[in-house]
């Protein structure tokens, strides 16, 4: 796992700044980072993106990536320069239509100064034409772009966005695609959204995507390679599309008949947490070494790992519950990461009492008792685990612990209800793990402060569930071992996640 501070990019050198006319004396650089503590180089200040139209041409023997990216944007402040996070090779930038200069800086800055600076609320084009080979970049030490026998794949959190395209690189700027994609004949591009058309000219076929609700960069995901298509419909009619490298292996018929099960994992989520937020569904499985899942909006990305034991339908859950929880509401900066990791871990939960392998309450008793006081496990805080643990399996099982223990506070009808009502107050937008406790609160009519303060940012173990019904108490008490559930193994799995 990479969990760094990263000091922010420097600023544009004295001749460019004599190059400002005087009459923008009042304008000044964005930030090179949008102002989060975990990592503060990354998004950018100074302006929000509201469209990415992106059209490429990839070639998979090579791994050459060739791109034109055009970003709709609006100014929050008056601008000399501002920067977008990048690593490939950058032709020409053009703003608003004029030719704009640019460099380099930091790990991976890319500094723009348009021809004549920019009024704060002005909307903006910017235009960017590069090329690159993806897999040989890195930054930090590691790279999100993923070679695979016939083609690539760019999928990673909290950043994979910048060896395929130029953004804003952060949550807090979210916003809808167009992803269009030229590959030779007999190869596919999978991308977020809706598949809007095809088109095939001297051997080439050009893929076009949509997504057309806002959309985290974390979140946008491209794989190029020969896969097995599988299309149909929920029960409630969203459209599904489903992707299987041909060349899975062992692991095809259990990654099958674990992602088919998509459309009836999705309708069923729907139950818990209203109606499904997007146009869209489906999942891909390429052929990575990668051991991790990720959430891709409408269309999460699946390592073959996650089905080297067989089919893993609690895994189809997890992604599929960050839709709602990660996906349509995001995170306000990445040390909320429990409203997306917990609730996560928490459906799964709610899965195996669904398939009859062990009810919430008992997997709850089972990670309780399973670590003793002086586990490690409990001085992570998932309510702000700091960046190096910002993936640690306590985000995830003491993250859900603290969504029973609020349960049993408050009483079912009253947390369904929280379930349910989150997702569509902050729709589309994003939260702190502050905005979920007083919405909590207010649904419940309860004080949540010491329970969330117990379960979420406390580094040690606590010594009772607060206010629940006792039986993972009565289990650390009678010094028993706990019961296994049945659904365990599979939800354990779950936690080889976002790596490097």
């Amino acid at each position: 796992m990479h969990r760094r501070l990263i000091a922010p990019g420097a600023l544009a050198t004295a001749s460019v700044l004599l190059a400002i006319p005087a009459s923008a004396a009042s304008h000044s650089p964005g930030a090179p980072g949008i102002g989060d503590p975990y990592y503060p180089a990354y998004g950018n200040g100074g302006y929000d993106v509201s469209h990415y139209d992106l059209r490429l041409k990839y070639q998979p023997p090579t791994d050459e990536l060739e791109g034109t990216a055009t970003l709709l944007a609006r100014t929050t402040q008056e601008l000399s320069r501002f920067d977008l996070d990048f690593l490939l090779d950058v032709e020409e930038v053009r703003v608003n239509g004029a030719k704009a200069s640019f460099t380099t800086s930091g790990e991976h800055e890319l500094e723009i100064t348009p021809k004549t600076p920019l009024a704060k609320g002005t909307a903006v084009t910017v235009v960017v034409r590069y090329s690159g080979v993806p897999s040989s970049k890195q930054a930090y030490g590691f790279t999100s772009w993923h070679r695979t026998p016939d083609g690539g794949v760019g999928a990673n959190e909290p950043e994979a966005a910048w060896w395929w395209f130029p953004s804003n690189d952060h949550p807090l700027d979210k916003a809808t695609y167009d992803v269009s994609v030229l590959v030779p004949d007999g190869t596919q591009a999978i991308s977020n959204g809706t598949l809007q058309s095809t088109s095939s000219r001297a051997g080439w076929t050009r893929f076009n995507w949509r997504s057309n609700k806002p959309q985290a960069t974390y979140l946008a995901t491209l794989a190029v390679g020969k896969f097995d298509i599988t299309t149909d419909r929920t029960e409630s009619g969203i459209p599904v599309v489903n992707a299987y490298s041909k060349d899975l292996g062992d692991n095809a018929g259990a990654a099958r008949a674990s992602i088919e099960r998509t459309g009836e994992v999705a309708d069923w989520l729907s139950e818990y947490f209203g109606p499904y937020p997007f146009n869209a569904l489906g999942g891909y499985v390429p052929n990575t070494n990668t051991g991790y899942a990720l959430e891709t909006q409408t269309r999460p990305f699946y390592s073959p790992r996650q089905f080297t034991n067989g089919s893993n339908t609690s895994v189809v859950v997890h992604e599929l519950a960050h839709q709602w929880y990660g996906d349509l509401v995001s995170v306000a900066g990445w040390k909320d990461i429990w409203i997306n990791e917990g609730f996560a871990r928490y459906a799964q939960w709610l899965w195996s009492e669904h398939e009859d392998e062990g009810t919430a309450q008992e997997i709850a008793d089972y990670v309780y008792a399973s670590h003793p006081a002086d586990d490690p496990f409990w001085t992570v805080k998932p309510g702000d685990p700091g960046p190096e643990n910002q993936f640690d399996i306590a985000v995830y099982d003491r993250g859900a612990l603290a969504l029973q223990s609020l349960r049993n506070e408050i009483g079912d009808d009253a947390f369904f209800a929280v379930l349910k009502g989150w997702p569509q107050k902050y729709a589309y937008g994003n939260a702190t793990v502050a905005d979920f406790r007083e919405y909590a609160e207010q649904v419940s009519g309860q004080s949540l402060s010491a329970l969330f303060d117990t379960w979420l940012f406390q580094p040690s173990k606590p010594t009772a569930p607060a206010a629940a019904d006792a039986s993972i108490a009565r289990t650390a008490k009678a010094g028993a071992p706990p019961v296994r559930p049945k659904s365990w193994q599979r939800i354990a799995a779950t936690n080889d996640v976002h790596e490097h």
